[in-house]
């Protein structure tokens, strides 16, 4: 699409804020006024208007592609979006660790990813089943009930920011972690992409693979910011 306007500014309406280009209200894909809950959020999804070149990219404009989900889908199907970021509490990656064969690697996980399980399980009163080789497990059923309240309890762009973080990482104690900042993005990065990097350390580097992850690691600090600049 072409650029068509000049400005990309903000405005307050009533204790939202407004994208305005040219003065005109900006519509979400559903034709929803595209108002942020904080200054801070609309002043960063106003700046990636402004940078738009002769042409409009939306792959430009992460912070704006989630506005826009947490405006549309989320308002719309909250329960099956909820739904879909809490399954993760009975899948999550954390849970999965090398069989016996590979005891290097075993030592390595626990030493990176038990802190943060022992987080998530002093925080939400839960336990966990680690599962050793390619086989499911169910987690306590006590465990799935308080992760999915916790998810539930989010309010409607922190679930939008949830579900790109955890499709991105595979972890929704990560994604937990992140939103009661406990944990940073810088840090919890290279934990969910543990295994890949091991495998790097032991086989050397794959540039393709580098590539994707360095794609999916923008995605999820976009994420990690439009969260943050969500909230007061």
């Amino acid at each position: 699409m072409k650029r068509f306007y000049k400005e990309a500014s903000v405005s307050p309406v009533g204790d939202a804020f407004a994208i305005l280009l040219d003065d005109r209200p900006v519509k979400t894909p559903q034709r929803n006024p595209l108002a942020l809950p904080t200054a801070r959020l609309a002043d960063a999804i106003a700046a990636e208007w402004a940078a738009q070149g002769e042409d409009i990219n939306p792959a430009t404009m992460p912070l704006t592609g989630l506005a826009q989900g947490a405006l549309d889908q989320v308002a719309n199907e909250r329960g099956r979006i909820v739904d879909r970021i809490a399954a993760f509490a009975d899948s999550d990656m954390l849970y999965y660790r090398a069989d016996a064969g590979q005891q290097a690697l075993v030592d390595h996980q626990a030493d990176r990813w038990d802190p943060l399980l022992d987080w998530a399980r002093e925080r939400y009163d839960v336990d966990f089943k680690l599962i050793y080789g390619i086989r499911y497990e169910a987690q306590p059923e006590q465990t799935i009930e308080r992760l999915a309240e916790a998810v539930e309890a989010q309010d409607g762009f922190a679930v939008a920011a949830m579900l790109s973080l955890v499709g991105l990482s595979g972890s929704l104690i990560a994604t937990l972690a992140l939103v009661e900042k406990a944990y940073d993005a810088t840090k919890l990065w290279p934990l969910v992409n543990l295994e890949e990097l091991w495998q790097e350390q032991q086989w050397g580097r794959d540039d393709v693979a580098v590539a994707m992850r360095n794609l999916k690691q923008a995605e999820f600090e976009a994420a990690t910011r439009f969260l943050d600049l969500s909230r007061t």
